[in-house]
């Protein structure tokens, strides 16, 4: 990684003991939830290298007690070895998924496996680029199964680890324990499928025990970085595997999820914003995946941190200019609650009077929670300046009309198509 990176997020760590399987490190308190979230894979991968495979990270405070700070390994699998593989993001769970046009789908049948194992799509096959959240979901299903699975064994891996493993139980002649350890459990997880290609004895390997957790009725969950059909140097019969269940793509985020994402990791980590505009900056500038956009963000909180300056839409495009350069209209140039006002306006049949008055007809309500919702989503202003703009409203009127709207778009396809008219006539010049 960069060194300025590097100098920002990780030489501050301390590393402060090995307890069983578990490499404590301890993180100052103003950057510990950004290490233990942007950083957790790259620890893992270092710590596992030197360590070897079984260790687990976990970044704690620096007053925690070690005495009293339990392995991680037993945390996950209650001490059965046949049972969870150890090393599920705690953070990674369904609450914390954004959910978008883009991802609706694979959400929606990640949770259903989560809670039907074996029952609703077997095998689940979740395919997409990188960074588009693929990974998250299988955390997720490992998160809920081992707190609400009732005992069930679940086990996750990677492509990679999965070959390496069995590299090593044909060196070691241990293949009766490799196939125990893979095939004696509820719930498999393999991330990263594509990795699997032009690795002959593997493939065959991974083929029977697909078919032994298949036979018996558990849940195979797959992740990878291109359509079943696009990967022609596997085995046809392995490709009609991952395509006798359900397969759900990822797809980049839209302006409104890439917005959501940024809002829950500023809540999640208490960032003190100037006003949203910081965030419609980054939104507006970064398109490709929920993990570029975070990471644009950390980039951003950073260099607030450094030089003290407020973090508003000036400091991030500042920051990310040279780097992402915007190829959609700055936030300078956003639309204005004026214009949010009038198209709404036209498309509700109302005048600017009855959108800012007091009127509670079910017509007007509608057209005045669009246009808030509107104003929020792509105007960078602040709540209390939209209910202002609204007939002086406060802000937690603005809230809730927000969030009434966002229901309704949610299960509503006629009111999904009004406002995504009213977005492309929004994102026209003038």
């Amino acid at each position: 990684m960069p060194d300025s990176t590097f100098e920002i997020w990780l030489a501050p760590l301390e590393a402060r003991t090995v307890l069983g399987d578990t490499l404590v490190l301890a993180a100052p308190d103003e950057i510990r939830s950004w290490v233990a979230d942007r950083f957790a894979r790259v620890l893992q991968t270092c710590a596992a290298a030197v360590l070897g495979p079984q260790v687990v990270v976990d970044v704690v405070a620096p007053s925690t007690a070690l005495e009293e700070h339990p392995p991680a390994g037993a945390a996950h699998d209650g001490g059965d070895p046949s049972g969870g593989e150890c090393g599920f993001h705690p953070k990674l769970t369904f609450d914390q998924f954004v959910i978008g046009a883009s991802n609706r789908l694979a959400h929606a049948a990640a949770l259903a496996v989560a809670e039907l194992p074996g029952q609703a799509y077997n095998p689940l096959f979740l395919y997409g680029a990188p960074g588009l959240g693929k990974t998250h979901l299988l955390h997720a299903i490992g998160n809920y199964i081992e707190t609400h699975g009732g005992g069930l064994r679940v086990r996750s891996t990677t492509a990679e680890r999965f070959t390496n493993e069995f590299v090593t139980a044909l060196q070691t002649r241990d293949i009766e324990g490799f196939k125990a350890r893979f095939r004696e459990t509820d719930v498999l997880l393999i991330d990263d499928v594509q990795f699997l290609q032009r690795k002959a004895k593997t493939e065959e390997e991974f083929f029977h025990t697909f078919n032994a957790l298949y036979e018996t009725g558990s849940q195979l969950v797959l992740t990878c970085d291109r359509l079943p059909a696009d990967m022609a140097a596997l085995e046809e019969r392995l490709l009609e595997r991952f395509q006798a269940g359900l397969v759900a793509e990822l797809q980049p985020p839209d302006f409104a999820t890439r917005l959501a994402i940024l809002r829950k990791r500023v809540q999640h980590d208490a960032i003190a914003l100037a006003d949203e505009s910081a965030l419609h900056a980054i939104a507006h500038r970064i398109t490709a995946n929920a993990r570029t956009l975070e990471g644009a963000l950390i980039r951003v909180v950073a260099y607030h941190s450094l030089t003290g300056r407020a973090i508003d839409a000036a400091l991030a495009d500042e920051v990310l200019g040279r780097l992402y350069p915007s190829t959609a209209p700055s936030p300078a140039a956003a639309p204005t609650i004026a214009r949010v006002q009038e198209l709404a306006c036209e498309a509700f049949e109302v005048s600017r009077d009855e959108l800012l008055s007091g009127g509670r007809t079910a017509r007007l309500a509608w057209a005045r929670q669009v246009a808030m919702y509107l104003a929020r989503e792509h105007t960078g202003a602040t709540l209390p300046a939209i209910g202002e703009s609204f007939g002086g409203r406060n802000h937690t009127t603005v809230m809730y009309a927000c969030r009434r709207a966002g229901e309704k778009l949610a299960e509503d396809p006629a009111a999904q198509a009004l406002v995504h008219e009213l977005e492309r006539r929004l994102s026209e010049p003038g």
